[in-house]
């Protein structure tokens, strides 16, 4: 089986956080996203993986060079969804291709998720849920029947998978930025059926803010998140990286993730995530925030 992850994109919404690093290789747990959503892949048996970036991009470039399995797709110019995908085409296999965005944590069953989308020969089929904050896709008898509904019922969110036909990518143009919604939306416009596929007894969020990025480490540090196999065994509430310079007086309170940073006398820490190659000066009290940057001047 074949996926492709979707790492391209910019993260406005997480500044200044993504002017550090792009969003994919935001830690979780101190372990970056994108690996752990690689290694999620294989566990549901898809041994060819496509990557593509375009902001930061070198340093997805560099995180993953050489790892078996995994082809990176360095966009110049950004392409978006649609233009990611066509232009990965010369990579894709003859074969249905998952497509993942590369900003969500979720317990979808990928496997059981991929056999639905072959078993029903469909061209797309999208994995959908119930979340009011989101909710913009009209669904009925399980077919998608537009991307814009202003109704208020049978109305359902996206949840950034998808699996898809490559003859569905043939017709985008190349080498030009398109939204792979676009495409979707021509399809019903041509009478071509687009699956649902509903996944709303899985927990599912995207880290589009400081907010979710934050709710999802509370929810994994707290046990009120299911934690991936992937992560390995994680001390909870107080995630810590072997390596972390920690000082013999500090104060941890609710939750915290820490990773190898440099943390001195007096501080006081309350549910934060410290990135690698940070240092807290003596004394600081931080607390509902990413600590991003190289240094945290007095």
């Amino acid at each position: 089986m074949q996926a492709m992850i979707l790492a391209a994109g910019f993260g406005t919404r997480l500044l200044p956080h993504t002017l550090v690093r792009p969003k994919p290789l935001f830690p979780i747990l101190n372990q970056p996203l994108l690996f752990l959503t690689i290694k999620r892949l294989r566990t549901f048996g898809f041994d060819h993986i496509i990557v593509n970036c375009h902001h930061l991009r070198q340093q997805i470039v560099d995180a993953l060079r050489g790892m078996k399995g995994v082809v990176i797709q360095e966009e110049e110019i950004i392409l978006g969804t649609g233009g990611g995908l066509r232009k990965a085409l010369r990579h894709v296999r003859d074969e249905p291709l998952l497509v993942s965005n590369g900003d969500i944590y979720h317990t979808v069953n990928l496997r059981r998720f991929y056999q639905h989308h072959v078993t029903h020969e469909n061209l797309v089929t999208l994995a959908m849920r119930n979340d009011h904050r989101y909710n913009t896709v009209l669904v009925k008898n399980g077919r998608i029947i537009n991307f814009d509904n202003q109704d208020s019922i049978n109305k359902l969110a996206f949840a950034g998978l998808h699996v898809i036909e490559p003859s569905v990518l043939e017709d985008i143009t190349r080498n030009r930025y398109s939204c792979i919604i676009d495409r979707y939306r021509k399809m019903l416009q041509d009478n071509q059926a687009i699956d649902c596929y509903r996944v709303d007894d899985c927990y599912w969020t995207d880290m589009g803010s400081i907010s979710d990025y934050l709710a999802l480490h509370q929810g994994l540090l707290t046990e009120t998140v299911p934690c991936w196999q992937e992560i390995g065994p994680v001390r909870k509430p107080y995630c810590i990286a072997k390596r972390a310079k920690l000082p013999a007086h500090f104060e941890l309170k609710d939750w915290v993730c820490i990773g190898e940073a440099h943390i001195e006398n007096g501080t006081r820490l309350e549910r934060v995530v410290i990135w690698d190659n940070v240092s807290i000066p003596c004394g600081r009290r931080l607390g509902d925030m990413i600590v991003s940057s190289h240094d945290i001047k007095n």
